[in-house]
């Protein structure tokens, strides 16, 4: 069964597109999310894409909105907001994805830090065996980040790397996006039609 209330979380890796286009995506096909991005995930983003999600968390939502062209199903949570539903067993979301996640933010779950929210609803998900899905987004990727995401592979997580594929011959930068994001998607059981799937025409 897909989930209907979905953690979307950005941290400060290389990549913000891919959490900002899963985002939409979730909201078009009518999914609750629930919305974050750590201090360093909000500065990557502005460089990468140009939306802001710093300062009054209102207004931040209003142009995550006009950036997504949507006009509603996300809640967006401060990083630090540990009174989130997120952070407690007792209302946590169907599924949490971290796009991107950064080693930093990856290593932190897998040593069971819950120093923000993202840490801590992280660590919700393993506790009551929820789906927890992550993004890194590293090259290379050295003996410590590789055994870090074994051990959360072990303790449930879904390591869902932002490798796209170029079988489908793809003619723009969104076309490998949503490669990526069409591979998280599936994990969770949700039904798209964002890539080209392997012997199809």
């Amino acid at each position: 069964m897909a989930p209907k209330h979905i953690f979307v979380a950005l941290t400060g890796a290389s990549g913000s597109m891919y959490g900002l286009r899963l985002a939409e995506q979730l909201c078009l096909k009518g999914f609750t999310v629930t919305f974050t991005a750590s201090c360093s995930g909000t500065a990557v983003c502005l460089e990468e894409t140009g939306l802001d999600l710093s300062g009054d968390l209102d207004k931040a939502l209003q142009r995550l909105y006009s950036h997504l062209e949507i006009k509603s199903g996300i809640s967006l949570m401060h990083p630090d907001d540990l009174f989130c539903g997120a952070a407690s067993g007792s209302s946590a979301p169907d599924a949490m994805v971290v796009c991107p996640c950064s080693m930093g933010t990856l290593a932190r779950i897998s040593a069971g830090v819950s120093g923000n929210l993202i840490e801590r609803a992280a660590d919700v998900m393993l506790k009551e065996r929820r789906k927890l899905l992550l993004v890194p987004r590293e090259t290379p990727l050295s003996d410590i980040h590789l055994e870090n995401m074994l051990k959360l592979s072990r303790a449930g997580a879904r390591i869902i790397p932002a490798m796209p594929a170029f079988y489908g011959r793809p003619e723009s930068v969104l076309d490998l996006v949503d490669f990526v994001v069409g591979k998280i998607m599936d994990q969770m059981g949700i039904l798209n039609d964002l890539y080209k799937r392997w012997g199809t025409e």
